[in-house]
């Protein structure tokens, strides 16, 4: 059986092995509307795919053209086997309901390490997702940056009250680091990004170091609502 969930996922859950976030260009708000209601009819009315499949969500852009998609997997040989048996109908189905949805890239990663507030309890009213990639695959970088960003997080003297949470993954290819944060709204994560310094966080040299981090290739930072999550029930 497949339940609806307004609950945001924990993407810190230690079951989880194969994090995958990908994202979809449907154009309009109408049709991301409409893409996300196609999802939750293809799923609602079919058994939930497999055991090791923890929950899956999407979330809206606010660039009103995008969906992204978060699936929790125990790990990949659950996910390939969903593909294998599953997935393909659940795809013609939706592209019957919404043609033209373009799937821009599916995004393998491992959870790293995550950044939450003690006895922080706000849900999130908007979902920030940094994404960085790196010149070339060295998966000891990935590790080394995510490293200095959650020391400059740690010690920063003007940490803004709006962001909960922080959790970092990285991609299994050794090029890319995608964080998955939490923020109170979006005009919150606004905020902080006017506020002194080069995006967020203040000014100062451990967020210099982050910034001209050797190989560092690009950053893109993109905002999203939780529109639908699914769950075994």
């Amino acid at each position: 059986m497949t339940r609806r969930t307004d609950a945001h996922p924990d993407p810190a859950d230690r079951r989880i092995g194969a994090p995958f976030f990908s994202t979809w260009r449907v154009g309009t708000p109408l049709r991301q509307r409409r893409t996300v209601e196609a999802i939750a009819g293809v799923w609602e009315k079919r058994p939930w795919p497999a055991e090791g499949l923890l929950g899956y969500h999407v979330y809206a852009g606010h660039d009103t053209s995008t969906l992204l998609h978060y699936s929790q997997w125990v790990g990949e040989e659950v996910y390939e086997g969903f593909v294998k048996t599953q997935r393909q109908d659940r795809v013609d189905e939706i592209d019957t309901a919404v043609p033209g949805i373009e799937r821009v890239a599916l995004g393998r990663y491992r959870h790293y390490r995550s950044l939450v507030r003690e006895g922080d309890s706000r849900v999130p009213g908007c979902i920030v997702i940094v994404d960085v990639e790196f010149e070339g695959a060295d998966p000891g970088r990935q590790r080394a940056w995510v490293d200095a960003v959650l020391e400059a997080l740690e010690k920063d003297p003007n940490p803004h009250p709006g962001g909960i949470s922080g959790h970092f993954h990285l991609s299994t290819d050794g090029t890319r680091v995608l964080n998955y944060a939490e923020w109170e709204s979006a005009q919150a994560h606004l905020d902080a990004l006017a506020a002194p310094g080069d995006g967020i966080g203040s000014a100062n040299e451990l967020w210099e170091r982050v910034q001209t981090w050797p190989g560092l290739k690009s950053s893109t930072v993109s905002r999203y609502d939780h529109v639908l999550g699914l769950i075994p029930g």
